[in-house]
This record gives structure tokens, C-alpha cells and sequence, in this order.
């Protein structure tokens, strides 16, 4: 499966111009042949904590053009959105995964980010989610998630890949890089990692967007411009490596 993943400048609080200019990017993924587009951490509006005026509600109009683009190009398409629903007055930070048989998923953020006050205007999600998207079978993550290994080692076995979106500011970057080398590494599964770059707010984001294989090899990298990554991910590597060195085998 060709997967795609979209690094572009959020403009801040912006819906309506992010989905403009989204939407191009999203028809060269398709045109390049990608099965599968993964946009950044809340595309729509950057990592904003107003969301009193930003969040939608579930299915809402961020959620609508998801749908609409994985149907209009005939490929999934997945991207985080402030989303309300439930009891709490909090939205959730929502991965949406949008099929293009109109099929939704969603995985909730189950780590706010408490260093930016995240949990304050964020609830926090309790469940994993993996979906087969054409025979790879993908576990949704969203940024600071990345830090606690216990959770992706606790999905390894159901896993090929880890999708990872997120607004991981440039002053962290190295541990960004780090930890999805890790994450592939330890659970030998691919990472499709994709940050945003630019700036919003006030922080300055330096992208590294990267596809990583079972082994740890890199096998799509950006760096801090606007961009797109394109790289095959296939179970069959992943049953391959973990065939080959048996390491999920002797997890405790």
C-alpha cells in the first residue's frame, strides 16, 4: 500500500483556508498513486486551545471534507479534529480515518498534553484503535502519545503499521526523530510519522515528517518546508522481520 503524508504550514485558526489549501495536496497524493493520505495533528486549526470556537461536533464540517475528499479520490484519508461528543463539555483531539466507502473511524488523543495545558480544554480518549486499511493493519496515534511505549507495545502483535500525526515543535525535534525510530524499532512495525512545519502560535515547528520500516530504516524523510512523503507499506515486510528476529515473541 503506497501511503502519503501531507507536511504543510497550518494557518492558525484558520479552518476554511487550511481545507483550501489541503485539498491540492490530497489530489497529488492520489494522483501519485497513495492508497492512503495522513494529514497532521488538528490540520484544520494548528494546536490551538480555543476550542470554544473551534471545536465541531462529531461529523461536523472538517469531518465532512474528509469524507468527501477519500471519497472524490477513492483512497483513505485520516487527520486529527477538535471533535465534541459525549458527556464531557471537553472535545476530544479525534484522529478521523475516513474510508472511501464512507466508513469513519476515529481514535481519541489518550494523552493530553498537560505540559501545554492540553487537558484543560481536551478530554482525554481510553481505548486503541487499529483499522485494516487494504491489508495493513494500522494503530491511530496522535503526537505526545509517541512518548509512552507501554501503548504501542500493547498493540504490537495486532499492528503492521503506527500512524503518528502531530505538532511537535522544533525545540523537541530530536526527540521526535528519536522516538519514532524507537517505536518502529521496538514493536517492528512501519511508523508513518507526519509533524506540521512553520509556525503557529507562537511556536515554530520543524516538520521531519519521515516513513519508517520494521528495521528502523528510513524510507521517506522531509524536512522543514512544505512537502509530501511517499512510501510502500507492506505487512508482508513486517510478518518478514518478525519471522526473521523473533523479538515480540520474548516481550514480558
Amino acid at each position: 500500500m503506497r501511503v502519503a503524508g501531507i507536511q504543510f504550514d497550518i494557518t492558525w485558526e484558520d479552518p476554511a483556508a487550511n481545507l483550501t489549501r489541503v485539498a491540492p495536496w490530497i489530489a497529488a497524493a492520489a494522483a501519485a498513486g497513495a492508497r492512503l493520505c495522513v494529514l497532521p495533528e488538528l490540520f484544520a486549526c494548528g494546536f490551538s486551545m480555543d476550542t470554544a470556537r473551534l471545536a465541531e461536533v462529531e461529523g461536523g464540517p472538517t469531518s465532512e471534507f474528509l469524507g468527501a475528499q477519500a471519497r472524490a479520490h477513492n483512497m483513505w484519508i485520516c487527520g486529527s479534529i477538535p471533535e465534541r461528543g459525549g458527556s464531557d463539555p471537553r472535545p476530544h483531539n479525534t484522529l478521523v480515518l475516513c474510508s472511501p466507502q464512507g466508513v469513519t473511524h476515529r481514535y481519541r488523543k489518550i494523552h493530553p498534553f498537560t505540559f501545554a495545558h492540553e487537558h484543560e480544554h481536551y478530554a482525554a480518549g481510553d481505548s486503541f484503535v487499529t483499522v485494516d486499511v487494504e491489508g495493513v493493519r494500522c494503530t491511530l496515534f496522535i503526537c505526545y502519545d509517541l512518548r509512552f511505549a507501554d501503548e504501542f507495545w500493547a498493540t504490537a502483535k495486532q499492528t503492521d503499521c503506527y500512524i503518528v500525526v502531530a505538532n511537535w515543535p522544533n525545540r523537541r525535534r530530536h526527540h521526535w526523530t528519536a522516538l519514532t525510530q524507537a517505536r518502529a524499532i521496538e514493536n517492528q512495525a512501519f511508523v508513518v510519522a507526519v509533524n506540521r512545519c512553520g509556525v503557529g502560535g507562537e511556536l515554530e515547528y520543524a516538520g521531519d515528517s519521515r516513513i519508517v520500516d520494521p528495521w528502523g530504516e528510513l524510507v521517506a524523510t522531509a524536512a522543514g518546508q512544505e512537502t509530501m512523503i511517499l512510501a510502500e507499506v507492506d505487512a508482508a515486510v513486517v510478518a518478514d522481520a518478525r519471522a526473521r528476529f523473533p523479538v515480540l515473541g520474548d516481550r514480558r
